[in-house]
Protein backbone atom coordinates (compact mmCIF):
# COMPACT_ATOMS: atom_id res chain seq x y z
CA UNK A 1 0.00 0.00 0.00
CA UNK A 2 1.11 3.30 -0.98
CA UNK A 3 2.58 5.70 1.48
CA UNK A 4 3.91 9.04 1.98
CA UNK A 5 4.14 12.99 2.04
CA UNK A 6 1.84 14.84 0.40
CA UNK A 7 2.71 19.05 -0.22
CA UNK A 8 0.11 21.61 -1.09
CA UNK A 9 -1.29 24.38 0.79
CA UNK A 10 -4.14 24.86 2.91
CA UNK A 11 -7.87 24.39 0.86
CA UNK A 12 -6.20 23.17 -2.24
CA UNK A 13 -9.16 21.65 -3.91
CA UNK A 14 -6.48 19.75 -6.48
CA UNK A 15 -4.44 18.13 -3.52
CA UNK A 16 -8.21 17.11 -1.93
CA UNK A 17 -8.03 14.48 -5.12
CA UNK A 18 -5.08 12.34 -3.60
CA UNK A 19 -6.67 12.89 0.07
CA UNK A 20 -9.64 11.30 -0.68
CA UNK A 21 -8.14 9.06 -2.59
CA UNK A 22 -6.19 7.93 0.30
CA UNK A 23 -9.28 7.51 2.13
CA UNK A 24 -10.63 5.32 0.31
CA UNK A 25 -7.91 2.78 -0.72
CA UNK A 26 -6.58 3.12 3.04
CA UNK A 27 -3.07 4.89 1.86
CA UNK A 28 -1.12 6.46 4.98
CA UNK A 29 -0.55 10.47 4.13
CA UNK A 30 0.91 12.59 5.66
CA UNK A 31 -0.34 16.12 4.77
CA UNK A 32 2.25 19.19 4.93
CA UNK A 33 0.77 22.42 3.77
CA UNK A 34 1.46 25.04 6.60
CA UNK A 35 4.95 26.96 7.77
CA UNK A 36 7.62 26.10 8.92
CA UNK A 37 7.14 23.01 7.14
CA UNK A 38 5.81 23.94 3.79
CA UNK A 39 5.50 27.75 2.69
CA UNK A 40 3.81 28.28 -1.21
CA UNK A 41 6.35 30.65 -3.15
CA UNK A 42 9.22 29.47 -0.97
CA UNK A 43 9.62 25.82 -0.10
CA UNK A 44 8.05 24.94 -3.58
CA UNK A 45 11.13 27.07 -5.00
CA UNK A 46 14.02 25.90 -3.41
CA UNK A 47 17.01 23.97 -5.35
CA UNK A 48 15.93 20.64 -2.89
CA UNK A 49 12.30 20.73 -4.25
CA UNK A 50 12.61 21.30 -7.43
CA UNK A 51 15.44 18.25 -8.00
CA UNK A 52 12.36 16.31 -6.60
CA UNK A 53 9.26 18.30 -8.49
CA UNK A 54 11.20 20.29 -11.36
CA UNK A 55 7.71 22.30 -12.22
CA UNK A 56 7.91 23.31 -8.63
CA UNK A 57 4.31 23.41 -8.23
CA UNK A 58 1.53 21.74 -5.99
CA UNK A 59 0.11 19.27 -4.80
CA UNK A 60 3.69 16.87 -4.90
CA UNK A 61 3.98 13.86 -3.26
CA UNK A 62 6.99 12.23 -2.18
CA UNK A 63 6.66 8.26 -0.93
CA UNK A 64 8.19 6.77 1.39
CA UNK A 65 9.86 4.55 -1.24
CA UNK A 66 11.46 7.21 -2.66
CA UNK A 67 8.47 7.61 -5.74
CA UNK A 68 7.99 11.49 -6.59
CA UNK A 69 4.67 12.42 -8.81
CA UNK A 70 3.55 15.59 -8.96
CA UNK A 71 -0.20 16.74 -11.06
CA UNK A 72 -2.98 16.14 -8.97
CA UNK A 73 -4.54 13.05 -11.36
CA UNK A 74 -1.49 11.43 -11.03
CA UNK A 75 -1.11 10.76 -7.52
CA UNK A 76 -4.54 10.55 -6.91
CA UNK A 77 -3.80 7.35 -9.44
CA UNK A 78 -0.96 6.06 -7.27
CA UNK A 79 -3.22 6.59 -4.03
CA UNK A 80 -6.05 5.04 -5.19
CA UNK A 81 -7.18 1.00 -5.54
CA UNK A 82 -8.64 -0.95 -8.18
CA UNK A 83 -12.13 0.03 -7.31
CA UNK A 84 -11.22 3.94 -7.75
CA UNK A 85 -9.28 3.26 -11.21
CA UNK A 86 -11.56 0.91 -12.49
CA UNK A 87 -12.39 -3.20 -12.01
CA UNK A 88 -12.44 -3.63 -16.10
CA UNK A 89 -11.07 -1.92 -19.33
CA UNK A 90 -14.31 -0.67 -20.00
CA UNK A 91 -14.87 1.00 -16.38
CA UNK A 92 -11.13 2.23 -16.58
CA UNK A 93 -11.24 3.70 -19.43
CA UNK A 94 -15.16 5.57 -18.30
CA UNK A 95 -13.12 6.77 -15.45
CA UNK A 96 -10.12 8.31 -17.44
CA UNK A 97 -13.21 9.84 -19.44
CA UNK A 98 -14.77 11.71 -16.80
CA UNK A 99 -10.96 12.74 -15.08
CA UNK A 100 -10.13 14.68 -18.74
CA UNK A 101 -13.67 15.73 -18.46
CA UNK A 102 -13.16 17.24 -15.45
CA UNK A 103 -10.01 18.97 -16.24
CA UNK A 104 -10.91 19.90 -19.37
CA UNK A 105 -14.21 21.45 -19.74
CA UNK A 106 -15.03 21.74 -16.36
CA UNK A 107 -11.99 23.16 -14.64
CA UNK A 108 -10.78 26.22 -17.04
CA UNK A 109 -14.92 27.80 -16.60
CA UNK A 110 -14.93 26.67 -13.02
CA UNK A 111 -11.72 28.88 -12.30
CA UNK A 112 -12.66 31.87 -14.83
CA UNK A 113 -15.96 32.57 -12.79
CA UNK A 114 -14.49 31.38 -9.25
CA UNK A 115 -11.16 32.76 -9.06
CA UNK A 116 -12.47 36.93 -9.08
CA UNK A 117 -15.01 36.25 -6.44
CA UNK A 118 -12.11 35.28 -4.11
CA UNK A 119 -9.79 37.79 -5.16
CA UNK A 120 -7.29 35.73 -7.13
CA UNK A 121 -8.08 36.69 -10.67
CA UNK A 122 -9.48 40.03 -11.87
CA UNK A 123 -12.84 40.83 -13.24
CA UNK A 124 -13.49 40.46 -16.49
CA UNK A 125 -17.19 40.46 -17.54
CA UNK A 126 -17.24 39.01 -21.05
CA UNK A 127 -14.76 35.99 -19.44
CA UNK A 128 -17.06 35.55 -16.86
CA UNK A 129 -20.51 35.33 -18.68
CA UNK A 130 -18.67 32.89 -21.32
CA UNK A 131 -17.80 30.72 -18.09
CA UNK A 132 -20.88 30.77 -17.02
CA UNK A 133 -22.59 29.56 -20.12
CA UNK A 134 -19.66 26.92 -19.94
CA UNK A 135 -21.21 25.27 -16.29
CA UNK A 136 -24.38 25.23 -17.78
CA UNK A 137 -23.31 23.08 -20.65
CA UNK A 138 -21.18 21.05 -18.68
CA UNK A 139 -24.18 20.69 -15.98
CA UNK A 140 -26.66 19.71 -18.85
CA UNK A 141 -24.47 16.52 -19.73
CA UNK A 142 -23.50 15.41 -16.29
CA UNK A 143 -27.94 16.09 -15.30
CA UNK A 144 -28.91 13.82 -18.17
CA UNK A 145 -25.89 10.94 -17.76
CA UNK A 146 -26.73 10.81 -13.62
CA UNK A 147 -30.49 10.68 -14.23
CA UNK A 148 -30.61 6.91 -13.91
CA UNK A 149 -26.91 6.57 -11.98
CA UNK A 150 -25.89 6.94 -8.93
CA UNK A 151 -22.27 7.46 -9.30
CA UNK A 152 -20.67 8.09 -12.59
CA UNK A 153 -18.92 4.76 -13.36
CA UNK A 154 -20.76 1.36 -11.91
CA UNK A 155 -22.21 1.97 -9.21
CA UNK A 156 -19.30 2.81 -6.62
CA UNK A 157 -17.60 5.77 -6.05
CA UNK A 158 -14.32 6.15 -8.38
CA UNK A 159 -11.69 8.77 -8.95
CA UNK A 160 -14.19 10.03 -11.62
CA UNK A 161 -16.52 10.93 -8.82
CA UNK A 162 -13.38 12.53 -7.31
CA UNK A 163 -12.15 14.28 -9.44
CA UNK A 164 -15.30 15.72 -11.15
CA UNK A 165 -16.25 16.78 -7.42
CA UNK A 166 -13.17 18.26 -6.73
CA UNK A 167 -13.59 20.06 -9.39
CA UNK A 168 -17.13 21.55 -9.11
CA UNK A 169 -16.03 21.84 -5.26
CA UNK A 170 -15.59 26.18 -5.21
CA UNK A 171 -18.11 26.15 -7.82
CA UNK A 172 -20.74 25.17 -5.69
CA UNK A 173 -19.53 26.56 -2.75
CA UNK A 174 -19.19 30.08 -4.00
CA UNK A 175 -21.33 30.89 -7.36
CA UNK A 176 -24.13 27.95 -8.11
CA UNK A 177 -26.71 29.64 -5.86
CA UNK A 178 -30.22 28.22 -5.41
CA UNK A 179 -31.76 29.30 -8.77
CA UNK A 180 -28.77 28.71 -11.33
CA UNK A 181 -28.39 25.10 -9.65
CA UNK A 182 -32.35 24.23 -9.26
CA UNK A 183 -32.64 22.89 -12.83
CA UNK A 184 -29.99 20.27 -12.49
CA UNK A 185 -31.23 17.89 -10.09
CA UNK A 186 -29.16 14.97 -10.82
CA UNK A 187 -26.11 16.58 -10.79
CA UNK A 188 -27.18 18.26 -7.22
CA UNK A 189 -28.00 14.75 -6.13
CA UNK A 190 -25.32 13.05 -7.04
CA UNK A 191 -22.78 15.84 -5.53
CA UNK A 192 -24.47 16.08 -1.97
CA UNK A 193 -23.85 12.15 -1.99
CA UNK A 194 -20.22 12.45 -2.78
CA UNK A 195 -19.86 14.89 -0.48
CA UNK A 196 -21.29 13.69 2.15
CA UNK A 197 -19.40 10.63 2.11
CA UNK A 198 -17.43 9.83 5.32
CA UNK A 199 -13.86 9.52 2.92
CA UNK A 200 -15.06 12.95 1.46
CA UNK A 201 -16.09 14.56 4.99
CA UNK A 202 -12.80 13.38 6.59
CA UNK A 203 -11.03 15.86 3.76
CA UNK A 204 -13.68 18.63 2.75
CA UNK A 205 -15.53 18.87 6.39
CA UNK A 206 -19.20 19.77 5.71
CA UNK A 207 -19.95 21.28 2.85
CA UNK A 208 -22.25 24.14 2.79
CA UNK A 209 -23.61 25.13 -0.94
CA UNK A 210 -23.80 28.80 -1.89
CA UNK A 211 -26.73 30.70 -1.10
CA UNK A 212 -25.88 33.88 -2.83
CA UNK A 213 -23.60 34.10 -5.83
CA UNK A 214 -20.66 35.43 -5.16
CA UNK A 215 -19.52 38.80 -7.01
CA UNK A 216 -15.72 39.95 -7.77
CA UNK A 217 -14.13 41.36 -4.30
CA UNK A 218 -12.00 44.58 -5.80
CA UNK A 219 -10.46 45.06 -2.00
CA UNK A 220 -9.13 41.39 -1.75
CA UNK A 221 -7.83 41.29 -5.66
CA UNK A 222 -6.30 44.45 -4.24
CA UNK A 223 -3.90 42.75 -1.58
CA UNK A 224 -3.26 39.53 -3.42
CA UNK A 225 -2.38 41.66 -6.55
CA UNK A 226 1.65 41.81 -6.86
CA UNK A 227 3.10 45.40 -6.25
CA UNK A 228 4.65 47.18 -9.07
CA UNK A 229 8.34 47.97 -9.25
CA UNK A 230 9.00 51.96 -9.31
CA UNK A 231 11.25 52.88 -11.79
CA UNK A 232 11.36 55.40 -14.88
CA UNK A 233 10.16 52.80 -17.23
CA UNK A 234 7.03 51.89 -15.31
CA UNK A 235 5.63 55.25 -14.43
CA UNK A 236 2.58 54.72 -16.52
CA UNK A 237 1.82 51.15 -14.44
CA UNK A 238 1.11 52.92 -10.99
CA UNK A 239 -1.60 55.64 -12.77
CA UNK A 240 -3.57 51.91 -14.31
CA UNK A 241 -4.90 51.23 -10.55
CA UNK A 242 -5.92 54.89 -10.01
CA UNK A 243 -8.10 54.90 -12.66
CA UNK A 244 -9.38 51.84 -11.57
CA UNK A 245 -9.82 52.43 -7.80
CA UNK A 246 -12.99 54.83 -8.60
CA UNK A 247 -14.46 51.57 -10.32
CA UNK A 248 -13.46 49.06 -7.33
CA UNK A 249 -14.61 51.32 -4.37
CA UNK A 250 -18.28 51.53 -6.27
CA UNK A 251 -18.02 48.06 -6.39
CA UNK A 252 -16.74 47.71 -3.02
CA UNK A 253 -20.01 50.23 -2.15
CA UNK A 254 -22.47 48.28 -4.05
CA UNK A 255 -20.85 44.62 -2.85
CA UNK A 256 -21.66 46.14 1.15
CA UNK A 257 -24.82 46.89 0.32
CA UNK A 258 -25.40 43.66 -1.17
CA UNK A 259 -23.78 42.24 1.74
CA UNK A 260 -26.00 44.63 4.07
CA UNK A 261 -29.27 43.64 2.69
CA UNK A 262 -28.34 39.58 2.72
CA UNK A 263 -27.91 40.31 6.59
CA UNK A 264 -31.74 39.59 7.95
CA UNK A 265 -32.21 36.63 5.78
CA UNK A 266 -29.76 34.36 7.71
CA UNK A 267 -31.98 34.26 10.68
CA UNK A 268 -34.50 32.48 8.90
CA UNK A 269 -32.44 29.55 7.42
CA UNK A 270 -31.31 28.85 10.94
CA UNK A 271 -35.48 28.21 12.26
CA UNK A 272 -37.41 27.40 8.90
CA UNK A 273 -40.07 26.57 11.57
CA UNK A 274 -39.71 29.77 13.99
CA UNK A 275 -43.74 30.98 12.71
CA UNK A 276 -45.36 27.74 13.71
CA UNK A 277 -47.37 27.60 17.27
CA UNK A 278 -45.68 25.17 19.68
CA UNK A 279 -47.53 22.18 19.39
CA UNK A 280 -48.37 19.55 22.03
CA UNK A 281 -47.03 16.78 20.03
CA UNK A 282 -43.35 14.92 21.41
CA UNK A 283 -41.65 13.95 18.39
CA UNK A 284 -38.67 12.76 19.77
CA UNK A 285 -41.04 10.53 22.44
CA UNK A 286 -42.61 9.41 19.72
CA UNK A 287 -39.74 8.46 17.60
CA UNK A 288 -38.29 6.36 20.77
CA UNK A 289 -41.39 5.04 21.04
CA UNK A 290 -41.31 3.70 17.45
CA UNK A 291 -37.56 2.65 17.75
CA UNK A 292 -38.16 0.58 21.17
CA UNK A 293 -41.93 -0.96 21.02
CA UNK A 294 -43.83 -2.74 18.64
CA UNK A 295 -44.93 -0.54 15.89
CA UNK A 296 -48.98 -1.98 15.93
CA UNK A 297 -49.60 -2.59 19.49
CA UNK A 298 -48.00 0.29 21.37
CA UNK A 299 -46.12 3.02 18.64
CA UNK A 300 -48.95 3.27 16.25
CA UNK A 301 -51.62 3.95 19.57
CA UNK A 302 -49.15 6.28 20.84
CA UNK A 303 -49.18 7.88 17.52
CA UNK A 304 -53.23 8.71 17.52
CA UNK A 305 -53.45 9.14 20.95
CA UNK A 306 -51.14 12.17 20.93
CA UNK A 307 -51.20 13.29 17.45
CA UNK A 308 -51.62 17.19 16.78
CA UNK A 309 -53.27 17.97 13.22
CA UNK A 310 -53.10 21.77 13.72
CA UNK A 311 -49.11 21.55 14.15
CA UNK A 312 -48.37 18.57 12.04
CA UNK A 313 -49.50 17.24 8.44
CA UNK A 314 -49.39 13.30 7.12
CA UNK A 315 -48.14 13.01 3.27
CA UNK A 316 -47.86 9.90 0.76
CA UNK A 317 -45.14 10.30 -1.81
CA UNK A 318 -44.18 8.04 -4.63
CA UNK A 319 -40.82 8.47 -7.09
CA UNK A 320 -42.02 9.93 -10.41
CA UNK A 321 -39.79 8.39 -12.81
CA UNK A 322 -40.40 4.26 -11.70
CA UNK A 323 -38.91 3.29 -15.41
CA UNK A 324 -35.67 4.98 -14.27
CA UNK A 325 -35.62 2.45 -11.32
CA UNK A 326 -33.28 -0.42 -11.91
CA UNK A 327 -31.70 -3.05 -9.37
CA UNK A 328 -32.64 -2.61 -5.89
CA UNK A 329 -29.54 -1.71 -4.44
CA UNK A 330 -29.70 1.37 -6.44
CA UNK A 331 -32.95 2.43 -5.56
CA UNK A 332 -32.00 1.67 -1.85
CA UNK A 333 -29.01 4.50 -2.75
CA UNK A 334 -31.25 6.82 -4.01
CA UNK A 335 -33.52 6.89 -0.90
CA UNK A 336 -30.58 6.36 1.18
CA UNK A 337 -28.87 9.49 -0.20
CA UNK A 338 -32.25 11.24 -0.14
CA UNK A 339 -32.31 10.71 4.11
CA UNK A 340 -28.65 11.61 4.10
CA UNK A 341 -29.21 15.27 2.42
CA UNK A 342 -32.56 15.84 4.45
CA UNK A 343 -30.47 15.25 8.21
CA UNK A 344 -30.83 18.59 9.34
CA UNK A 345 -34.77 18.47 9.01
CA UNK A 346 -34.91 14.97 11.19
CA UNK A 347 -35.86 17.15 14.36
CA UNK A 348 -39.46 18.33 12.41
CA UNK A 349 -40.03 15.30 10.37
CA UNK A 350 -40.68 11.66 10.45
CA UNK A 351 -41.03 8.97 7.22
CA UNK A 352 -40.87 5.25 6.52
CA UNK A 353 -40.22 4.88 3.10
CA UNK A 354 -40.58 1.53 1.57
CA UNK A 355 -39.18 0.22 -1.55
CA UNK A 356 -41.95 -2.25 -3.56
CA UNK A 357 -41.04 -5.06 -6.47
CA UNK A 358 -37.93 -6.48 -7.88
CA UNK A 359 -34.59 -5.92 -9.71
CA UNK A 360 -35.86 -3.55 -12.93
CA UNK A 361 -39.01 -3.52 -11.86
CA UNK A 362 -39.51 -1.34 -8.28
CA UNK A 363 -41.11 1.89 -7.03
CA UNK A 364 -40.66 3.84 -3.96
CA UNK A 365 -43.53 4.82 -1.97
CA UNK A 366 -43.59 6.58 1.51
CA UNK A 367 -45.71 8.15 4.20
CA UNK A 368 -44.38 11.40 5.84
CA UNK A 369 -44.70 13.26 8.98
CA UNK A 370 -44.05 16.98 9.02
CA UNK A 371 -44.23 19.63 10.89
CA UNK A 372 -46.41 22.17 9.50
CA UNK A 373 -49.42 22.02 7.06
CA UNK A 374 -47.33 22.79 3.90
CA UNK A 375 -44.69 21.02 2.15
CA UNK A 376 -41.47 21.60 4.53
CA UNK A 377 -39.13 20.86 1.84
CA UNK A 378 -39.53 24.78 -0.18
CA UNK A 379 -38.15 26.16 3.47
CA UNK A 380 -34.43 25.35 2.76
CA UNK A 381 -32.24 25.66 -0.29
CA UNK A 382 -30.82 21.97 1.11
CA UNK A 383 -34.05 20.20 1.67
CA UNK A 384 -35.15 21.10 -2.17
CA UNK A 385 -32.77 18.57 -3.97
CA UNK A 386 -34.82 15.68 -3.92
CA UNK A 387 -38.57 16.47 -3.46
CA UNK A 388 -39.28 17.04 -6.62
CA UNK A 389 -38.81 13.50 -8.05
CA UNK A 390 -41.42 12.55 -5.92
CA UNK A 391 -45.33 13.14 -5.87
CA UNK A 392 -47.16 14.45 -2.81
CA UNK A 393 -50.42 14.10 -1.59
CA UNK A 394 -51.81 15.34 1.60
CA UNK A 395 -53.65 12.80 3.73
CA UNK A 396 -56.69 13.74 5.85
CA UNK A 397 -55.59 12.24 9.41
CA UNK A 398 -59.47 11.56 10.20
CA UNK A 399 -59.77 9.33 7.06
CA UNK A 400 -59.31 5.57 7.07
CA UNK A 401 -57.39 5.52 4.46
CA UNK A 402 -54.97 7.46 5.98
CA UNK A 403 -54.99 4.83 8.60
CA UNK A 404 -54.64 2.24 6.45
CA UNK A 405 -51.42 3.73 5.01
CA UNK A 406 -49.67 4.62 7.98
CA UNK A 407 -50.46 1.16 9.75
CA UNK A 408 -49.07 -0.74 6.44
CA UNK A 409 -46.04 1.95 5.65
CA UNK A 410 -44.79 2.29 9.26
CA UNK A 411 -45.34 -1.34 10.20
CA UNK A 412 -44.06 -2.38 7.18
CA UNK A 413 -47.03 -4.77 7.11
CA UNK A 414 -50.49 -5.68 5.32
CA UNK A 415 -51.48 -5.74 1.62
CA UNK A 416 -50.51 -2.50 0.19
CA UNK A 417 -52.94 -2.41 -2.32
CA UNK A 418 -51.79 1.09 -3.44
CA UNK A 419 -48.96 -0.02 -4.87
CA UNK A 420 -50.72 -3.00 -6.85
CA UNK A 421 -48.70 -5.91 -7.99
CA UNK A 422 -45.51 -5.01 -6.75
CA UNK A 423 -45.12 -6.46 -3.39
CA UNK A 424 -43.20 -4.79 -0.39
CA UNK A 425 -39.53 -5.63 -0.94
CA UNK A 426 -37.88 -3.36 2.07
CA UNK A 427 -38.80 -0.18 4.07
CA UNK A 428 -35.93 2.87 5.35
CA UNK A 429 -37.10 4.79 8.42
CA UNK A 430 -36.23 8.44 8.33
CA UNK A 431 -36.22 9.24 12.44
Amino acid sequence: MASGTLYTYPGNFRAYKAQVAAQYSGAQLNVVSDPPAFKLGETNKTPEFLKKFPVGKVPAFEGKDGTCLFESNAIAYYLGNDQLRGTSPKSAALVQQWVNFADSEILPAACTWVYPTLGIMQYNKGNTDQAKEAIKKVLTVLNEYLKTRTFLVDERVSLADISVACNLLLPYQQVLEPAFRQPFVNVNRWFLTCVNQPQFKAVFGVVKLCDKMAQFDAKKFAELAPKKDKGGKKEKQPQQPKQEKKKEKKQKEEKEVDEADDVPKQPKAVDPFAALSKSAFNMDEFKRTYSNKDTLTEALPYFWEHFDKEGYSLWYSEYLYQSDLNMIFMTCNLVGGMFQRLEKLKKNAFANVCIFGEDKNNQIAGVWLMRGQELVFPLSADWQIDYESYSWRKLDPDSEETKLLVREFWSEEGDFKIMGSRKFNQGKCFK
